[in-house]
């Protein structure tokens, strides 16, 4: 499609788009995609709802009981624009890294580069010096925002002609000071719908990180979509979660939806599942969106239905993604809360999620179907569709499409007009995908074709393993053996021959695991994504105890 004029001074990220005949075919068939040349999400996120639902609303709220109104985030977020453009010398297209503990002072940073036409690149607090210097370097990084407390490893990144300016300090040319001499409002600029509005680098699961760069109306386009069609929000609505805004489930879950919606969302620096609890409870959180894994661990420390020790009388929708979720955590989390996990597929290549079900279409153990405004389909190895109940690659279009910063792999993510996620999945007569695994998750051993996933859903039904991930390893008569790791509950006494027991009574005994390794925790990214790459790259199961 031929992109409209660009508003950006510093074309880089138009620049390095891919070449047009690489992308997918984008959809916008269904109403409300029809976005104006001229867009600016910040300005469509913040001035749009307030034109509509007025300034007196609840935007944004901390850990701590503070609550930022929509007109106080609006202040906020414009005095930010102006420094961004007047005493940091920002233009339009400059890539700004935001770096930070999620927050609401991180999240009205990125609201600020929005309005000022810059290019958001949101890192992990975590991240440290190589990993940031990296990031800088792909994206040709010029400026940064980063909060005081978390500077150090992105001073020692040493990135060549970088800006750093950290807030929440107690530097006199803090950022938060710096806002606090200019006027507002600000006169956003007027971005083209497809001006690259920020660059999201992959989480990690393989260790080979890209840049997925995304369109101001990408942003709308999965909220007009996932949150207005499936998740349904209400201006009424508490957002929640832990995916830091690093990572594109975080920033639209916590961020785009909410606001979209007219909505607040609690921001906490800390998701973790034993904060995250007692945060849904006093905060009386109504729509969360967190892991598996999360989920999984909540239900530790849930008591049974209605006698819990956390009042979630508020919660009303619960949102999963970022791995499969399976079939038993669905239905222990239904029993214990009366509640429907929502769950869903994205991808930080499609923004979000464009696979999902709600409420009475929900089937434990599937995705469920296609999201209005998207296709998909299961196809063969030559992109040719494949009949239901066949095992295929998952191919998806829709509002939104890969688009890699200047990386060859688009012609491995893209092909014949489809995004193929590189998901294994089945589809049923009715439109149901179920997840089968990661395509380089499939363990051929001796010519069985085993999915990894299912044998892991196998081993979380024994009552005393809280986390499992399954690998396949060389071996030379088979082809590969079938790996289980197993985090034990807590107090609980794990061996490898009742586990072995149990697995010959639940599956298959080609698909049960030869070896068994018992670690304390799992290789997750932040958003709780398995590493699975790590458990592989393992040459001695012994030493996987180091793995934390």
């Amino acid at each position: 499609m031929e992109l409209k004029p660009s508003a950006h001074r510093d074309t880089f990220a138009r620049d390095h788009l891919p070449p047009a005949h690489a992308w997918p075919r984008l959809l916008f068939e269904l109403p409300g995609l029809a976005y104006p040349d001229r867009l600016n999400c910040g300005v469509e996120l913040l001035d749009a709802t307030i034109a509509r639902l007025g300034p007196d609303r609840p935007a944004f709220r901390g850990a701590d009981g503070t609550v930022w109104t929509y007109g106080e985030l609006h202040a906020r977020v414009d005095r930010l624009a102006h420094v961004l453009t007047t005493d940091l010398g920002v233009v339009p297209g400059n890539r700004v890294l935001l770096r930070g503990p999620t927050g609401p002072w991180l999240a009205a940073c990125w609201l600020g580069v929005m309005k000022a036409g810059a290019v958001a690149v949101t890192v992990l607090a975590q991240q440290r010096a190589q990993e940031l210097a990296t990031v800088c370097s792909m994206a040709r990084v010029s400026h940064a925002l980063c909060e005081a407390e978390v500077v150090d490893d992105l001073v020692k990144a040493g990135v060549p002609g970088l800006r750093i300016t950290t807030y929440g300090g107690a530097d006199p040319d803090d950022l938060l000071r710096l806002a606090e001499r200019h006027p507002e409002p600000y006169p956003a600029v007027e971005t083209s719908a497809d001006d690259v509005a920020l660059i999201a680098f992959t989480s990690g699961t393989t260790g080979r990180p890209k840049g997925c760069m995304h369109f101001h109306r990408d942003l709308l386009a999965v909220a007009d979509t996932f949150s207005r069609e499936v998740l349904r929000p209400r201006p009424e609505d508490v957002f929640a979660g832990s995916p830091p805004l690093g990572f594109t489930f975080g920033l639209g879950g916590l961020v785009v939806f909410p606001l979209r919606a007219g909505a607040s969302a609690l921001l906490l620096a800390d998701g973790s599942p034993r904060r995250l609890l007692p945060a849904l409870a006093e905060h009386r959180v109504s729509v969360l969106f967190t892991a598996p894994t999360a989920y999984r661990s909540m239900l530790d420390t849930l008591g049974p239905y209605d006698t819990g020790a956390y009042d979630l009388s508020a919660l009303r929708r619960c949102v999963s993604a970022g791995e499969n979720l399976p079939a038993a955590t669905w239905q222990a989390w239904y029993e214990r809360t009366g509640l429907r996990i929502i769950n869903g597929i994205g991808a930080t290549e499609l923004l979000h999620i464009f696979i999902s079900a709600a409420d009475e279409d929900i089937r434990p153990g599937t995705t469920g179907r296609v999201v209005p405004g998207w296709e998909a389909r299961v196809v063969d190895q030559a992109g040719l569709p494949v009949a239901d109940e066949v095992p295929g690659l998952l191919a998806v279009r829709g509002p939104v499409g890969c688009r890699y910063l200047a990386d060859p792999r688009q012609g491995e993510y893209v092909r014949d007009g489809w995004n193929l996620t590189g998901d294994t999945y089945v589809r049923d007569a009715e439109g149901y995908f179920r997840y089968v695994a990661r395509a380089d998750d499939m363990i051929i051993s001796a010519g069985y074709n085993i999915a990894g996933p299912e044998v892991e859903e196998a081993l979380l039904r024994h009552p005393d393993v809280l986390e499992a991930a399954v690998v396949g390893r060389p071996d030379e008569r088979r082809g590969q053996i079938v790996v289980a790791y197993a985090v034990p509950r807590e107090g609980a006494v794990l061996t490898e021959d009742a586990l072995r027991t149990f697995m010959r009574s639940e599956l298959a005994p080609h698909k049960c695991p030869r070896t068994f390794v018992f670690l304390p925790t799992l290789p997750r990214t932040a958003t709780g994504k398995l590493q699975r790459f790590r458990l592989r790259d393992q040459d001695d199961p012994e030493q996987n105890h180091e793995l934390e």
